[in-house]
């Protein structure tokens, strides 16, 4: 299940990046597409776990689950897709790959230190992103800037503070993340008085369900199973290898191109997520 688990966020949140900026270009506006996106998902989901005779959370269960989702999603999710209206998918990848070092700075706020091991590979790992990022730009936007710092923090911090909760068993407990999330997300749209102008493209609509199904449904699932039961250096060593899969995709199905510096990148992004994976659990 580990093996699954990382499969799904190195893979397919990797990919997810391509997929929003598809969706972002496509006529979706930002917080209107999240919002539809995670609470469609998490209406499927709780329905299922329902039917699989799941009991409905407690209100502290649903409390801790509207906090967290707040944190992960609308903060953590939403400032990539806020930013990914300014910025290349591979360089919003690149940024958020800083999750791993704000995860262990919190994880030793709350008693629980990197090893040795650790330490080495989420040193290894950030340089390996430093190289990927050499001659990215920003398109001096600062807000994106602002947004893309944003994220990674409070995405790392949620992440850390899920396990202090009350948070619902299993998966119910991704459920109410999503479905809070979803709604305050389109609370947030309809403040900012967002409405789909045109119908979305052909391509716009299969990136949103993909994103639907694959990128919330399967991955952010499987990120909640890791959270649970792995340290949080493996939990979020995804932010080494996603940036990685935005590129490589950006580069055969957009059009960019990857330089010397980028297969670098890749060599040490590898070994950092070996390192990694090596600790003890």
């Amino acid at each position: 299940m580990l093996i699954f688990c990382l499969f799904a966020l190195y893979v397919v949140w990797g990919s997810t990046y391509l997929a929003i900026r598809w969706a972002l270009q496509g006529g979706f506006p930002p917080f209107l597409m999240a919002g539809m996106r995670f609470l469609l998902a998490g209406l499927i989901l709780y329905t299922v776990l329902r039917l699989r005779g799941y009991a409905n959370p407690s209100a502290r269960e649903w409390g801790a689950g509207a906090l967290i989702g707040t944190l992960l999603l609308v903060m953590g999710n939403g400032s990539v897709v806020f930013a990914q209206q300014y910025v290349p998918s591979g360089v919003a990848a690149l940024v958020v790959g800083s999750v791993p070092l704000w995860a262990a700075l919190f994880g030793g706020l709350f008693g629980q230190w990197p090893g040795r091991a650790e330490r080495w590979g989420l040193a290894i790992g950030f340089c390996g992103l430093i190289l990927l990022n050499l001659g990215s730009d920003m398109s001096g936007n600062a807000w994106a800037a602002f947004a893309l710092l944003l994220g990674p923090i409070t995405w790392a911090f949620g992440s850390i503070w899920s396990r202090r909760l009350p948070m619902a068993p299993g998966l119910m407990s991704t459920a109410t993340q999503m479905l809070t999330g979803g709604a305050l997300f389109l609370l947030i749209s309809f403040g900012l008085g967002e409405r789909l102008a045109v119908m979305p493209s052909v391509r716009a609509l299969s990136a949103f369900f993909y994103l639907v199904l694959f990128g919330s449904l399967v991955a952010f699932s499987a990120y909640g199973y890791l959270l649970r039961n792995a340290r949080p250096a493996l939990a979020t060593s995804y932010a080494y290898v996603n940036p990685m899969v935005a590129v490589l995709l950006g580069t055969f199905l957009a059009g960019e191109s990857l330089s010397t510096w980028g297969m670098l990148a890749m060599g040490a992004i590898l070994g950092s997520v070996v390192l990694l994976t090596r600790a003890k659990r």
